[in-house]
């Protein structure tokens, strides 16, 4: 069957955003319009069959999106996510487990050390192994003056986004076997940073110098790392303070495609960077922005 042609600028949705707000951690299930994250769209074709994956920051957005598109690859996914957002956990996991594959709940939080080396090791028991870690969760906060931003602040963001990226991956390299992937999400922050994210650009930053670093060290192991940049994508992270209020409306129209990105346009390059297709391919940033460069 031909897959019809679709156009890049009114596939998804390409209004303006309402006006809207949520106490972090935001529910997705709560947004307007709520974010598609490929529960009618994404098609898989068996490209993951019988992986084990975890991906943190998987109830909502990104992680969402890659979790529905491994199930329908083929995988058993766990997902990790703060137990606030088990609404949205519960939704995915039914997600996953009408594929026929089996959903595993994690949640907790990624700034307690113990949980998140904890994590892994209960991930792999819940799978019986564990091959590919997605490690997506983020947390980000828009501050205008840099003397506003708080140390309690500065440290979550950085331990959230970037140090649990350390403690996951020294305990899944117990597990990960010849073949295995990791993937990680940075940012165009990482190339772009804005005025009112200097906390969380500078973890995407961190990311990507991170995800190049492992990929060098982990590579003759068979072990591929590669990381995914997003642009502007409409997710709970940004009604929840990640983006200032009255900038929501406007959220992604400056981009080349002229809209904000949804999760559901990212899911095939996690499914890629997960497969034997992508054998070849380490040490990458895969850039998703809507136009802007990566550089």
């Amino acid at each position: 069957m031909t897959e019809k042609i679709e156009n890049p600028l009114t596939r998804f949705y390409d209004g303006k955003f309402e006006k809207q707000s949520q106490e972090a951690p935001a529910l997705q299930q709560k947004m307007t319009p709520v974010p598609d994250c490929g529960e009618t769209s994404y098609k898989g074709s068996g490209k993951l069959a019988g992986r084990k994956a975890l991906i943190t920051g998987g109830d909502s957005g990104i992680g969402r999106a890659a979790a529905i598109a491994y199930a329908r690859e083929g995988a058993d996914v766990a997902i990790n996510y703060l137990p606030f957002e088990e609404a949205d956990a519960k939704e995915v996991k039914s997600l996953i487990e009408a594929e026929g594959r089996k959903a595993v709940l994690l949640p907790g939080d990624l700034k307690d050390e113990t949980f998140t080396r904890n994590l892994i090791h209960d991930a792999a028991k819940e799978l019986d192994g564990l091959d590919t870690l997605v490690l997506n969760a983020g947390m980000q906060q828009s501050v205008e003056n840099i003397k506003d931003l708080s140390t309690r602040q500065i440290m979550d963001t950085y331990t959230t986004n970037i140090i649990s990226m350390y403690w996951a991956v020294q305990e899944a390299l117990d597990y990960l076997p010849v073949g295995g992937s990791i993937i990680t999400t940075t940012s165009i922050q990482s190339a772009e940073p804005s005025a009112n994210l200097l906390d969380y650009a500078a973890t995407k930053g961190a990311i990507t110098s991170f995800s190049k670093g492992l990929s060098a060290q982990l590579a003759s192991s068979g072990i591929r790392v590669n990381t995914v940049a997003p642009g502007p994508i409409w997710t709970a992270l940004q009604i929840c303070g990640g983006q200032p209020p009255e900038k929501i409306p406007e959220f992604g129209q400056q981009e080349s495609i002229g809209r904000a990105g949804q999760p559901a346009e990212l899911a095939a390059v996690y499914v890629f960077l997960a497969s034997n297709e992508a054998s070849y391919v380490t040490g990458q940033v895969y850039s998703i922005t809507g136009g802007s460069f990566f550089a």
